[in-house]
């Protein structure tokens, strides 16, 4: 992601890595003790490259995303839910906002209000 490693921060079962893109934006990864990505956020002036950040789940992103699309007809705020991916975000001009996770990657104990 071209991105700077802010850094760590270790929360008991999980630990939070944050990365400051070139674009100003934040980008916070959420992983479990066995150093997989559970969960993401990120806020800044510019979306991040989604494809790269979701990884093996882009397409289930993307087919997701063309279906509430197509059910809402509008643009904006979207929550997505399908099949264990789980992606909020919102973002107009310089102000974009998001979170996903896996549901079957997140760690016992951890709830997914954690990412942030």
């Amino acid at each position: 992601m071209k991105s700077a490693l802010v850094g760590i921060d270790q929360r008991g079962p999980y630990s939070v890595h944050t990365m400051q893109m070139p674009t100003g934006t934040t980008v916070r990864e959420y992983y479990g003790t066995n150093g997989v990505v559970f969960g993401v956020a990120w806020n800044g002036p510019w979306p991040p490259d989604l494809q790269q950040l979701f990884g093996t789940y882009f397409d289930q992103y993307q087919r997701a995303v063309e279906s509430a699309r197509r059910a809402r007809k509008s643009r904006g705020r979207l929550a997505i839910d399908d099949n264990g991916l789980v992606v909020q975000s919102t973002g107009h001009t310089r102000s974009f906002t998001g979170i996903a996770y896996a549901t079957a990657l997140l760690p016992a104990g951890i709830a997914p209000s954690v990412i942030k």
